[in-house]
């Protein structure tokens, strides 16, 4: 194929593209979404993995933000109740170190429980931390503290299965493919894209730019648009370090300097603490956490924890780069995180997205298309509220006539199902892969039908199967985006898997031996 028209082009293969792509195939458009990377390589798996309203965000008085961000907390969980759990935060109150009075606290928890309608998830409540499982892990003169809810969710798996699911309703993915000088016309844009050696000319009703934080350098490249507000690049940076406590909640910590930093339980083994704010100029392709930065996340670690954090323990860290809305706010910290799309009929239609957050993506995506839709001669009603992404139809299986069905119940019946399954590699696979774990393991009754074991608890088989149905053409896009495994295995184990699938590689597809 050397040629494609469609309605829609989609540059950009983070949360929002992937939610814009999936929302508009949904609706029946012909969808076609380019990446240069691999899916959620950059911003949207550099995240602090959370679903949440933005508890912090009130007291910047975005009252509509974090409305919009909480009533999205329980459409998002129940979309994909595999990638994504209710977590509970405790916050210690230190008002030495010169955070709010507990009263007022307490009042902005009371709004943050009613700004929205909760049915999952359990409202807040102050604590004391002497007698509460989660003070054991704290410095001993932190004995008062507040509990609340939010969520935690796989970032990286989210977008990988917004896209999995737009494919399945006619998108076309294509990952590793640069999107080269569009140029616009009075009713449509025509490109090239490139994807290795192949070149494909598109043609496309209307061109979609949700390219993160090459969104601005984007637009730049395009000719005779008229000027558009700026964005204010933010770098965030997280640590991973042993984990500090044993309990299964996350803390979330008001620093003296304002900042608000969260820790959380990570992967069984680790503890994940972040994340920072400050401004990026750097190369976008090369962002990385500075040493300044880890020492200021060990150091507000240790003002709180027990057990001491050095930057010797870090064993991961990872950063992102933020494109925010440039708003004039002089604290990187206190830019908005609400998100801005920018429309352009000048000619066929041009979307730009600037700003947003992984908890409001799927909201972004149904504004976008609300737009799209008409301006294509298209009106079709929104439907992402109440659908589930790929592997997350749990919910209505059982008795419950309000249709829900536990998580953990759903896991104990798969135990039964896939008895030779080891539990670690089958809590790790419904996780990962909810109810297409029947996929995974399709026509495979035992442990020796998964092929080889290519790196340890890394078969043939779901290197296959990442390979077909999710993109994955590396060792880096399964070993740290597809899962975590990166963080359980030998450092040399990505050159070994690339070698593997080097050597097995037919076309996109990886023959399992």
């Amino acid at each position: 194929m050397n040629h494609i028209d469609c309605d829609l082009l989609i540059v950009g293969g983070g949360i929002n593209g992937a939610a814009i792509a999936r929302d508009a195939a949904g609706r029946g458009l012909r969808v076609l979404l380019c990446e240069k990377d691999d899916l959620a390589q950059h911003t949207s798996s550099a995240s602090s993995k959370l679903i949440h309203g933005g508890l912090r965000y009130l007291e910047h008085y975005e009252f509509g933000l974090v409305r919009k961000a909480l009533a999205e907390r329980e459409v998002l969980l129940r979309s994909a109740p595999h990638i994504m759990r209710p977590l509970r935060f405790v916050m210690p109150h230190d008002q030495e170190g010169g955070q709010r009075p507990a009263w007022l606290i307490r009042a902005g928890l009371f709004l943050y429980d009613r700004l929205a309608r909760r049915e999952i998830l359990p409202g807040s409540q102050a604590v004391d931390l002497r007698a509460h499982p989660a003070g054991a892990a704290l410095q001993p003169r932190y004995g008062r503290g507040f509990v609340y809810s939010d969520g935690w969710v796989d970032d990286a798996r989210l977008v990988v299965l917004n896209a999995v699911d737009a494919r399945e309703r006619g998108a076309t993915i294509l990952t590793r493919t640069r999107c080269l000088a569009p140029q616009r016309h009075a009713a449509h844009w025509s490109t090239t894209l490139v994807q290795d050696d192949a070149r494909l000319q598109v043609r496309a009703r209307c061109l979609v730019n949700a390219a993160g934080p090459w969104a601005a350098r984007f637009l730049d490249g395009l000719p005779d648009l008229p000027a558009r507000g700026a964005l204010r690049l933010i770098k965030g940076s997280h640590i991973l370090v042993p984990r500090l406590f044993e309990h299964e909640q996350a803390y979330i910590f008001q620093h003296p300097d304002g900042r608000i930093v969260f820790a959380l339980p990570y992967e069984g083994a680790f503890t994940l603490i972040g994340t920072t704010d400050v401004d990026y100029t750097g190369d976008l392709d090369r962002v990385a956490i500075g040493p300044e930065e880890i020492a200021y996340l060990c150091g507000l670690a240790n003002r709180y924890f027990v057990r001491a954090v050095t930057p010797g323990d870090v064993v991961w860290s990872y950063a992102g780069v933020r494109p925010l809305v440039q708003d004039g706010t002089g604290d990187a910290a206190a830019v908005t995180r609400d998100f801005r799309l920018d429309t352009d009929t000048d000619g066929a239609p041009l979307l730009s997205v600037f700003g947003g957050k992984i908890t409001t993506s799927r909201k972004l995506a149904q504004e976008a298309v609300d737009w799209i839709g008409p301006a294509l001669g298209k009106r079709v009603p929104a439907w992402t509220a109440g659908a589930c992404l790929p592997g997350g139809d749990l919910y209505g299986r059982g008795p419950d006539k309000r249709g829900v069905l536990e998580f953990g119940t759903w896991e104990a019946t798969q135990a039964v199902k896939y008895p030779w399954v080891p539990p670690a590699l089958l809590r790790r696979w419904v996780r990962a892969y909810g109810t297409r774990i029947d996929l995974l393991l399709a026509r495979r009754n035992a442990l020796a039908d998964l092929g080889d074991e290519v790196v340890p608890g890394l078969f043939a088989a779901e290197v296959a199967y990442l390979v077909e149905n999710e993109w994955a053409r590396s060792a880096a896009d399964i070993l740290w985006r597809r899962s975590k495994l990166g963080l359980h295995v030998a450092p040399e184990s990505a050159g070994e898997l690339d070698a593997w699938m080097e050597a097995r590689r037919v076309g996109a597809r990886v023959e399992v031996d």
